[in-house]
């Protein structure tokens, strides 16, 4: 009877055996390709992630050079303005001179 067993365990277990060593072969197929898909969807983000880094580049690149154009314009007025207002005060003393001569002129034009 011993001998019958173990041949008896042999016929049973065997092909069960086989059966999950091709399981788990196929499940290391399915890793390796899960694997496989992994790394390129990691390449794929790295990819996304070099174009993203440089259109933001490009785009702060852009932005500063329009920033500096502003900067520029705006001191221009500034100084255009400064010089206007500089005009416009160096000749306030000789807008008062003809308005006293004005006044007097109509005082004189007045009496006579």
């Amino acid at each position: 009877m011993a001998e019958k067993i173990p041949s008896w365990i042999e016929r049973l277990l065997l092909p069960r055996l086989s059966e999950i060593t091709g399981e788990i072969k196929a499940i290391h197929a399915r890793i390796d390709s899960l694997d496989k898909r992994v790394d390129s969807v990691e390449k794929g983000i790295a990819s996304l992630r070099n174009e993203m880094n440089e259109r933001l580049g490009s785009l702060r690149n852009e932005m500063d050079a329009k920033f500096k154009a502003l900067e520029e314009r705006l001191l221009s007025l500034r100084n255009e303005m400064i010089t206007r207002f500089d005009s416009i005060e160096k000749r306030m003393p000789l807008m008062e001179k003809i308005m006293e001569l004005e006044a007097r002129l109509a005082r004189i034009e007045a009496k006579g």
